[in-house]
């Protein structure tokens, strides 16, 4: 493994914690809201019959909180509820995976008080206009009702009118591996026409009763919670995404030497670190507005990544405890369902966080490393408080944001590793 030890030694920069304005306003009551807006599609619901709830493997604030009061709603009304996982092949592609992935968001059979259903059998229920198949997982077609839950934002690597959210749940989680591995076929530069043709297909086809949409404010907070009835899916879904662009957060500087990353996951997006943020896209027709950024290091798994890498190809460079966590069978797994290979491509590997941001210091064309513009974040859902470096502050105070703290060197463990980054934590596990 390469030594910087044996190179020229470099000047770092200082760094100071920051804190950006986020948009977008929080949902102080949870419970309440989803009362409120099951209450608005009560009409759908009927008695003595079940309902299948779909819930995937993304970090959704509250999640539980939603499924766990939707239920208790259903239950007064007089429904019964199978949860069933809608994640595609995520988990590893195997029943206890998924069921892994839904207890790490606190979401069990104990907790909900209704069976979960993990099985992955499907069964082909339409085609798309070019013949391929359209999967359906059968625990969820067993039901009398469908009720898909997801956040509603943008997608990491396609753009249209409806992009991750219900729509995309019915298309693709709920096809378990076999579904979303026959969605993604078609590739992701006409997927912002597949996934609403899909929904609507099975919109059609299928008993789905209503969808809840949720949006999430800048500080990965629930900021509006929306039942939707099931012929008004496609329409609604896009106002909300709408209102989700408008309040995601971003990273306050469009040009960026070094950016380093806490923690990636699937928890906290598709890719990993989300390219609506990094301006990192995997697949090569993706060309969407984003910042400029030099080199990407990488520090750390999320534990509730279970292993899954993807995104790790988008960085430069990384650590050797987070390489090391990797769990290849889940990543490969998902770079053989999604056909994009450059999200689980190998970078740098680095014996410890030091070298991991060295390296990509060490590698800004026409900068001194001390001078570099870098910025050290948690991850790309949390936002708010950020480290940078003297270079960017300047434009930091011009864009309005507030010093957190005085300049500071990082400091490192005796291994190397960085516990914090001038007040930012940086996910260590």
């Amino acid at each position: 493994m390469l030594n910087l030890s044996a190179f020229p030694a470099v000047e770092w920069p200082r760094f100071r914690l920051v804190r950006q304005p986020i948009l977008g306003p929080s949902e102080s009551d949870i419970v309440g809201a989803v009362r409120r807006e099951v209450a608005r599609v009560s009409h759908l619901i009927t008695p003595q019959k079940t309902y299948a709830m779909g819930l995937g493997s993304r970090g959704i604030a509250n999640l539980n909180i939603v499924a766990k009061t939707t239920i208790e709603e259903m239950h007064r009304l007089g429904a019964e509820v199978v949860i069933v996982p809608t994640m595609g092949s995520h988990g590893g592609a195997t029943p206890a995976g998924q069921r892994d992935v839904l207890e790490s968001y606190g979401i069990t059979e104990q907790s909900m008080g209704v069976p979960i259903d993990a099985r992955m059998e499907t069964d082909v229920v339409a085609h798309q206009a070019d013949g391929t198949p359209i999967y359906f997982s059968r625990a969820a077609l067993e039901a009398d009702g469908i009720i898909p839950i997801n956040r509603v934002k943008p997608h990491t690597a396609f753009h249209g009118p409806i992009e991750s959210g219900i729509a995309k749940m019915l298309a693709i989680g709920f096809g378990k591996q076999q579904g979303a591995a026959a969605v993604h076929t078609r590739g992701f530069e006409v997927f912002h026409q597949v996934i609403p043709e899909v929904a609507q297909i099975l919109i059609e086809r299928l008993p789905v009763t209503f969808g809840i949409g949720l949006v999430e404010n800048g500080f990965e907070e629930t900021a509006l919670i929306r039942a939707i009835p099931a012929d008004t899916i496609l329409q609604e879904e896009a106002e909300l995404l709408n209102r989700a662009r408008e309040w995601m957060a971003r990273l306050p500087f469009h040009d960026v030497d070094v950016l380093v990353v806490g923690q990636i996951g699937k928890n906290i997006s598709g890719d990993g670190m989300d390219p609506n943020v990094t301006g990192r896209y995997a697949p090569a027709h993706a060309s969407y507005p984003g910042p400029s950024i030099g080199k990407v290091a990488v520090l750390n798994l999320t534990a509730d990544t279970h292993g899954n890498a993807n995104g790790l190809g988008l960085a430069d460079s990384v650590s050797l405890h987070a390489y090391q966590e990797v769990d290849w069978a889940i990543t490969y797994t998902n770079a053989l369902t999604s056909t994009e290979f450059s999200p689980i491509k190998t970078p740098m590997v680095m014996p410890n966080d030091h070298d991991a941001i060295e390296v990509v210091l060490r590698t800004i064309n026409g900068r001194d490393s001390k001078h570099t513009r870098t910025v050290i974040i948690r991850n790309t859902l949390r936002l708010e408080e950020l480290a940078i470096s003297e270079a960017l502050w300047e434009e930091a105070e011009e864009r309005g944001l507030v010093a957190l703290g005085d300049w500071t060197d990082l400091e490192f463990n005796a291994d190397g590793n960085l516990n914090s980054a001038a007040g930012v934590p940086i996910g260590r596990q």
